[in-house]
């Protein structure tokens, strides 16, 4: 897309309508990064279920209240966290980036094992006393370099 007139027109193509509670009662935490599909790596569709991005998948306190508000309005009653391979969080130096801008008022986040931050994360939703997630929390890497899901255990 190249103009604001391009997605406006692309918007109005791609529209349909669809429930605001997603129809698999699922909310996915994953990366922001271009080549993470969570809608195609589920096999999703519109209404299917509610994504929340941000850099790494990291479990910040904003997707909590964001998940806080699927459970108890939207009827979210499990979350799937998908984080992957070569993702740019990986060996984040907050000081480096604080060098060249200046004091940040906000916690990049960068962490220097996938795994732990992954397991990290699930706990830290699993733990969360104002979320009723009768459906469980699920962890998952998905693998740039063939695509594949795999599931990591607590």
């Amino acid at each position: 897309m190249s103009s604001s007139s391009d997605l406006v027109n692309q918007a109005k193509v791609a529209y349909q309508e669809v429930p605001a509670a997603p129809r698999r009662h699922t909310a996915v935490v994953t990366c922001f990064d271009a080549r993470v599909d969570p809608w195609r790596i589920l096999e999703a569709g519109p209404g299917d279920v509610q994504v929340f991005r941000n850099a790494g998948g990291i479990v910040t306190e904003d997707v909590i209240r964001s998940l806080v508000i699927s459970n108890h309005k939207f009827g979210v009653t499990g979350v799937n966290l998908i984080m992957h391979t070569d993702c740019g969080m990986i060996g984040l130096d907050q000081s480096a980036v604080e060098a060249e801008l200046g004091r940040l008022p906000f916690d990049l986040g960068g962490f220097d094992d996938l795994t732990t931050e992954l397991r990290r994360g699930g706990e830290r939703l699993r733990s969360e006393p104002l979320l009723h997630l009768s459906g469980g929390v699920a962890t998952y890497i998905y693998d740039l370099r063939d695509g594949g899901l795999r599931r990591q255990s607590a």
